[in-house]
């Protein structure tokens, strides 16, 4: 008698999704690096955590992009996690490289330009300005 070989099953793959929004599933763990993507020619944000008190994203930067000037209500932090980038405040160039942050004060005017290819974690905080 001879047994039949049962056919061999594909591992499974865990897919993460968001539930119902934008943001990061709650109590899971992100390796966050690897949430957002590359794309040509683009600056590519992606939410963790919206807030009416603040807001968490990761962006993504491809090699030349930016964002442009800008003047924010809010403080923010900005975190360098994989690159390195120019952040300008009130005029004055800050190089940031991959495990770097830096406070971007309320009010000051500030740009970023990237240094080749990077990703960063901006997290800005509303409350406490009442």
């Amino acid at each position: 008698m001879t047994k039949k070989k049962s056919p061999k099953k594909a591992p499974s793959a865990t897919i993460v999704l968001p539930q119902g929004g934008d943001e990061l599933l709650k109590a899971v763990s992100h390796i966050i690096v690897e949430i957002i993507e590359y794309v040509p020619n683009a600056v590519v944000s992606k939410t963790i955590i919206k807030k009416s008190s603040g807001n968490i994203s990761v962006l993504s930067f491809d090699s030349g992009e930016g964002l442009t000037e800008k003047t924010s209500p809010f403080d923010t932090f900005a975190q360098i996690i994989e690159g390195s980038a120019d952040i300008v405040i009130d005029g004055k160039a800050n190089l940031l490289r991959s495990g770097e942050g830096i406070i971007i004060p309320a009010h000051k005017p500030n740009h970023i330009n990237a240094n080749g290819r990077f990703k960063m974690i901006l997290s800005i905080i509303k409350s406490g300005y009442e």
